[in-house]
């Protein structure tokens, strides 16, 4: 246990040697310098409501909460509970590049909801799951649709804002996602401490699943320029 933080550590300080070797021509060009929130302030707050939710939601199901869940639930081993994340991990990897071509034929925000949705619905179903088999295969499911929201989501917010709003659109958004998962584990570990189901695995996917159909709802006519 001691290597693996030494392990995560080494891999933490790798990514900053990397980062340090960009240089700034990767960054976007602009003719004008980055400004506070002005025209966009509206969608952009909606939007870091909505994006609070999903976040929320992600939160009560984090991979040490669900492998406790898995471990009590189905009395497997740690070992085994490590192999199934790293099955889901990869799988998750996968969603990120099929977002791409699906946001090109569908739209960003079409296929943030219609991927999203779906691995909502298959969180909800784990938790009712009478074998670890069956959780499992749900769990992968959920892992091929999950993450495709994630690209999508930060293209389109950079996409309805003004260029010089494209840094704080990013703060704005990102920090109430950041806060609403940091709150949720303490609701998560409550739960499973009252009841043995899941009922953070129900309670997540169907806020996940209100966010993604209030998504749909408002900003489904607000289109990105190359979607226009």
């Amino acid at each position: 246990m001691t290597a693996l933080f030494g392990l995560y550590a080494a891999i933490g300080l790798l990514t900053f040697l990397l980062y340090r070797r960009l240089s700034p021509q990767v960054e976007a060009s602009t003719d004008n310098p980055p400004v506070p929130l002005g025209p966009s302030r509206g969608i952009v707050y909606r939007l870091a409501a909505l994006f609070s939710v999903d976040a929320f939601g992600g939160g009560l199901v984090i991979n040490a909460l669900l492998a406790l869940w898995l471990s009590e639930r189905f009395g497997i081993s740690i070992a085994t509970i490590g192999a199934i994340f790293f099955v889901t991990s990869l799988c998750s990897a996968v969603s990120y590049f099929a977002a791409v071509p699906l946001a090109r034929r569908f739209g960003l925000i079409n296929t943030m909801v219609f991927t999203h949705l779906p691995s909502s619905v298959f969180l909800i179903l784990t938790a009712f799951a009478p074998t670890i088999w069956i959780a499992f295969g749900l769990l992968i499911l959920r892992s091929l649709l999950s993450q495709m929201d994630v690209p999508t989501r930060s293209s389109y917010v950079m996409a309805v804002v003004t260029p010089e709003e494209r840094p704080a659109a990013a703060s704005v958004t990102a920090v109430p996602r950041s806060l609403a998962s940091a709150l949720a584990p303490l609701l998560s570990g409550w739960l499973l401490t009252v009841s043995p189901f899941g009922w953070p695995l129900v309670l997540a996917g169907t806020l996940k699943a209100a966010y993604d159909l209030t998504l749909l709802r408002r900003f489904s006519s607000i289109k990105p320029p190359e979607e226009r």
